[in-house]
C-alpha cells in the first residue's frame, strides 16, 4: 500500500502526517508493507525542510521531521501512490482536477478516517499560533489510527473500516 499525504506547501500538514502516520503504523501494522510520503499541490516550498515551529511540536511528541523536505505533487504520482490524502477541501479539489479520472477514488480527505474528531479538515497552522500546531497533531494522530484499523481491516479507500 502505498500512500500519499497533501497539504498546500508541504511543510506543515502533510509532513507532520507522513511522520507521524509512519510511526504509528510501524507500530500498529508491523505486517504491513507501506510506502509513505507526503508533498503540496503549490511549489513555494521545494527542497526546504517542514516549517520549525511544526518540527519543534512534532519533536515534542517524539514524531521526527528532520529529513523530510518539500516537494509538489507530480503528474506520475496520481499512478504510483493507492491513496491519496488531502489535508483540506481546497486540495481535495486541486488533486481532483489534476488527477486522471480514472484514480480520483484514490483521493479522499484525510479526516474521514477520524469522524470522532468532529472535523473534517486539518486547518493550517502557518500563520495561527502556537496551539494551531498542537491541535493538527492531534487530529494527525486520530486520523492516523483510524487509516491504521482500515488497513488492518482490509478497507483502506474507504473511512467505513476506520468507524
Amino acid at each position: 500500500m502505498k500512500i500519499l499525504f497533501v497539504c498546500l506547501g508541504n511543510i506543515c500538514r502533510s509532513p507532520t502526517a507522513e511522520a507521524v502516520f509512519r510511526t504509528i503504523a510501524a507500530r500498529e501494522l508491523a505486517d504491513h508493507e507501506l510506502t509513505i510520503d507526503s508533498a503540496g499541490t503549490a511549489g513555494y516550498h521545494v527542497g526546504e525542510p517542514p516549517d520549525r515551529r511544526t518540527s519543534e511540536a512534532a519533536a515534542r511528541r517524539g514524531y521526527d521531521l528532520s529529513g523530510l523536505r518539500a516537494r509538489m505533487v507530480e503528474p506520475e504520482d496520481f499512478e504510483r501512490f493507492d491513496l491519496i490524502l488531502a489535508m483540506d477541501r481546497q486540495n481535495l479539489r486541486t488533486l481532483e482536477r489534476r488527477a486522471p479520472v480514472q484514480v480520483r477514488e484514490r483521493i479522499r480527505l484525510f479526516l474521514d478516517y477520524a469522524p470522532e474528531a468532529g472535523e473534517t479538515e486539518v486547518p493550517d497552522p502557518y500563520y495561527g499560533g502556537a496551539n494551531g500546531f498542537e491541535h493538527v497533531l492531534d487530529l494527525i494522530e486520530a486520523a492516523s489510527r483510524g487509516l491504521c484499523a482500515a488497513l488492518r481491516s482490509g478497507q483502506p479507500s474507504s473511512a467505513e473500516g476506520a468507524r
